[in-house]
């Protein structure tokens, strides 16, 4: 109920929300018991409320509905009616509105701060040379009033830089968090893009060849044909994600290690595929990401040795999820052009991120092989 009614009414003009404050610094200073009590600058007797004394109050008060929206304007007219409320010795406690209106002024002021700041002091200068003529207030007096002001400024200074200071830490973070989504997505559309149409141009490329073997250029078309349809799903899935009203994915899709193998053999790579262990009931990111790993792996196999025997090892811990994926490298070239190597950093970026290992390389001379430890 309360929060209702506080969004309420942050939804009003500003000037409106001030307004209260202007009306209580009103009400404040015609209260009897409060009258002549307020600030006493220049030692110049107190005199009695008379009709000009209201004018000096409102001037006073009045402007503080404006003091967020033209705090120029609102310091201007508080100082305009604190000078009358001096000068002529009322000495009302709505001379405290000055204070609020210098603060303001620091805090909301956007443009021309420094001519602002300048004005005020030379304004404060005449009022206090023409009391100092008047009155009997020692020169220390002022001072030490004018010093009191400047720190009502450097306060609203104070809070405008802090607001500035969290506005850019807010534009930094909201930066930061934009572009890992967007490095997010590229890695998603790289990794469900790139394993599916490399085994597509791997399977047409060898269908050039069985021309004269109906029966198996029919069963690869109908490799290529699954694999294409394979990849619309995966891109919807992903396109899925996309929807604010989609949750985090956290899961591989479906069909998992196995069914990348599968697409792996049906596109002429001989795979070995080994899993230990039971998996966890819930692994978090780490399933998502071993996924990721052996489908990088596979596609990498696919481009760069081409029916070479092909080792997959999964072994899933307590706490963790080890990958291993091999290929002797011993396999005729392929037709699919070098790649940048996205692939393989985007997956080690995942993984550190879990707080895991991954390395990737050659091994006796003509393997590679990608390992992966995995944080569960």
């Amino acid at each position: 109920m309360i929060e209702r009614a506080l969004a309420r009414w942050r939804r009003f003009d500003v000037a409106v929300r001030d307004l209260p404050l202007a009306l209580l610094f009103l009400a404040t200073a015609f209260l009897p018991v409060l009258q002549s009590h307020g600030t006493q600058l220049g030692g110049l007797p107190t005199r009695p409320f008379d009709a000009l004394a209201f004018v000096a109050v409102g001037l006073e008060c009045l402007p503080l509905a404006v003091r967020r929206r033209w705090p120029a304007v609102c310091l201007t007219l508080v100082s305009l009616g604190f000078a009358v409320d001096q000068l002529r010795g009322y000495h009302s406690v709505s001379g405290a509105a000055l204070a609020v209106a210098l603060m303001s002024a620091g805090a909301h002021l956007a443009h021309h701060r420094r001519v602002v700041a300048l004005l005020f002091s030379v304004a404060y200068g005449v009022l206090a040379a023409v009391l100092f003529r008047l009155g009997t207030e020692p020169v220390p007096e002022f001072v030490t009033f004018f010093l009191l002001l400047v720190f009502a400024w450097g306060i609203g200074a104070w809070l405008r830089a802090t607001r500035s200071a969290e506005a850019e830490r807010r534009r930094r973070v909201a930066e930061e968090t934009v572009a890992a989504e967007r490095t997010r997505i590229a890695r998603e559309l790289h990794d469900v893009v790139t394993h599916h149409v490399t085994a597509m141009v791997v399977q047409a490329e060898a269908a050039r060849y069985l021309t004269a073997a109906p029966t198996r250029l029919d069963e690869t078309l109908t490799a290529i044909t699954g694999t294409g349809r394979r990849a619309i799903a995966d891109l919807r899935h992903l396109l899925d994600l996309l929807n604010p009203d989609h949750g985090p994915e956290v899961t591989p899709p479906p069909g998992g290690l196995r069914t990348l193998v599968e697409q792996a053999r049906e596109a002429g790579q001989p795979v070995e595929f080994a899993e230990e262990g039971t998996p966890a009931e819930s692994a978090g990111s780490a399933d998502l990401v071993a996924y990721r790993v052996v489908q990088e792996a596979l596609t990498n196999a696919l481009k760069h040795a081409h029916g070479s025997r092909t080792t997959v090892r999964i072994r899933h811990g307590a706490r963790e999820i080890e990958v291993l994926v091999g290929t002797d490298g011993t396999g005729s070239p392929s037709a699919v052009p070098e790649g940048s190597g996205r692939g393989l950093d985007g997956l080690r970026d995942r993984v550190r991120v879990l707080g895991g290992e991954f390395t990737a390389g050659r091994q006796g001379g003509t393997g590679f092989v990608v390992r992966a430890r995995i944080p569960a």
